[in-house]
C-alpha cells in the first residue's frame, strides 16, 4: 500500500512540475484572434465591458503566424453598427506588434469592428480581419444584478437554516 501511495505521489509531483513551453492566461471576455495571409492579428478592450460613453481601451496585437510578434506594421479599424459604418480610425504605420487605441462606444450593442493591415510582407493588397466587440448595455447591467441578488438569497436562505439549528446546539449545553 505505501508503495503504491509512494508511486501516485511521485507521477502526480513530474505533472505538476514539467515545464510547458506555452501557458496563456484566461483571455478577456470581449477578445478576440483570427487568421489571414499568414499573420494573426488579436484585438481585445479594457475593460471586458465597455460602456457606452466612457473612454475604452482598444489592445491590437500582430504576430505571424507562428506566434512572433511583428516588427511593425499599417493598419487601420473600421467600425459598424447595424450594417453602417459608424466611425473609422485611419491607416497608421506602427513599430512593434501592440498598439493601444483610446475609443469611446457610442450605441449599446454588437459592433462589427474590421481591422485592415496593409502591405504586409508575402502578402497582396488588404488584409481584413473581422471581429465582433460587444459594449454594456442595460440588460447587461440587469444580468449582473440578478446574480448578485441571486447568490444573496442563497447566503440568506443558508444562514436562516444553518444558524437556528447551530443556535439550539449551543443552548442545549
Amino acid at each position: 500500500m505505501v508503495e503504491l501511495r509512494s508511486i501516485v505521489l511521485l507521477l502526480f509531483l513530474a505533472l505538476v512540475l514539467t515545464p510547458t513551453s506555452n501557458a496563456f492566461a484566461h483571455s478577456m471576455f470581449n477578445s478576440a484572434e483570427s487568421f489571414l495571409g499568414g499573420y494573426r492579428v488579436q484585438v481585445a478592450t479594457l475593460p471586458e465591458f465597455p460602456q457606452i460613453g466612457e473612454p475604452s481601451i482598444i489592445l491590437v496585437r500582430v504576430t505571424d503566424s507562428d506566434f512572433v510578434e511583428v516588427d511593425g506594421f499599417t493598419l487601420g479599424i473600421r467600425f459598424f453598427y447595424n450594417e453602417q459604418q459608424i466611425d473609422t480610425i485611419p491607416p497608421k504605420s506602427y513599430q512593434g506588434a501592440h498598439v493601444d487605441y483610446d475609443y469611446v462606444w457610442e450605441k449599446s450593442g454588437n459592433h462589427i469592428v474590421r481591422v485592415d493591415l496593409y502591405d504586409m510582407e508575402g502578402s497582396s493588397g488588404v488584409l481584413t480581419y473581422t471581429f465582433n466587440m460587444g459594449t454594456q448595455s442595460p440588460f447587461g447591467q440587469i444580468f449582473f444584478i440578478a446574480i448578485i441578488i441571486g447568490a444573496l438569497t442563497l447566503l440568506g436562505v443558508i444562514i436562516y437554516i444553518y444558524f437556528p439549528r447551530k443556535l439550539k446546539q449551543k443552548s442545549r449545553s
